[in-house]
């Protein structure tokens, strides 16, 4: 996989994805990941797959949402396997610009609407730098002076 040299952004992202999907078991969940990572590229501040899938196929928006919700709720696949995925895919072009030089642990908040996402609370969002609904991460990333890569991620 070519991520960082020639080939235009849809090329490679295809191939980014094809990647990860030899990691999530059945090819029928390839489309829907495909998809699923094209509507968390595209614009738009809800990335909840009902609003991703009036985004990614307008013309059948309740067919995408049922596939969309499937393959995040119910298909089973290792996001353990992904992220050791992306790393493999990632880390060498990340590597062309330097060895890596830093470790960094990081807690990140994301502001929600509602309380039916998995560990919202309404506890301190950094984002609004006030209390408020959101869910809090832990990532553990490496990084060098080009980029930086999530390596680990918790809820």
């Amino acid at each position: 996989m070519n991520l960082d040299q020639g080939g235009d952004s849809e090329t490679r992202f295809g191939e980014y994805v094809a990647g990860l999907g030899s990691v999530i078991g059945h090819v029928e969940r390839t489309r829907p990941l495909r998809d699923y990572c094209t509507g968390l590229m595209l614009p738009g501040e809800r990335k909840s797959v009902e609003p991703m899938a009036a985004r990614t196929a307008p013309a059948r928006t309740a067919a995408q949402h049922q596939s969309l919700l499937h393959f995040v709720a119910n298909a089973a696949w290792s996001d353990e396997d992904v992220l050791a995925k992306v790393r493999e895919m990632v880390l060498p072009a990340i590597e062309k610009s330097g060895t890596i030089e830093a470790w960094i642990i990081d807690d990140t908040s994301f502001p929600k609407q509602g309380k039916h996402s998995v560990g919202v609370h309404h506890q301190y969002c950094g984002q609004l730098g006030k209390q408020a609904n959101c869910q809090v991460a832990v990532s553990l990333s490496v990084a060098n002076h080009a980029a930086s890569l999530p390596v680990a991620y918790r809820l």
